[in-house]
């Protein structure tokens, strides 16, 4: 059972949300407690989005690529941690980097790229230097 601080908490910050209020809650009442886990679940549900991206034509691919990205971000968002939106989104990048490298040829895909790299250099920059050192590594992998 919560404390009714941390209930008073909880609806302060879902009051900041609208669309995803229902995800807000499910994450603060069930996975908060064990995070890694989740963020594990949705690295893999971005490889499994990259992995369903038809690259028939490259609307489709700069379509969906933003639409990962949404999704990423609403995550990030979520869960409201540094640590999380540098794992995610080096796991974005990297999962970029290996759909099909030449597409990083493409202007606004390459621009996506960039942007998300600047992000993840960010958030990782506000964290704790041992932390930041993992996190540069798994990063210098995703250039």
């Amino acid at each position: 059972m919560k404390k009714n601080s941390e209930l008073a908490e909880y609806c302060i910050r879902l009051s900041k949300f609208k669309k995803e209020n229902k995800e807000l809650l499910t994450f603060l009442l069930f996975e908060a407690a064990d995070i890694n886990s989740h963020i594990e679940s949705i690295k893999q549900e971005i490889i499994n989005s990259f992995d369903e991206i038809s690259a028939t034509h490259i609307y489709f691919v700069k379509k969906s690529v933003r639409k990962i990205l949404r999704q990423v971000n609403k995550h990030v968002r979520i869960i409201g941690s540094k640590h999380a939106e540098a794992e995610l989104l080096i796991q974005f990048c990297n999962s970029l980097k290996m759909f099909h490298g030449y597409l990083l040829k493409n202007k606004q895909i390459s621009k996506i790229y960039d942007t998300q790299l600047t992000k993840t250099s960010k958030a990782i920059s506000a964290l704790h230097a041992d932390l930041q050192y993992d996190l540069n590594k798994q990063m210098e992998n995703s250039i």
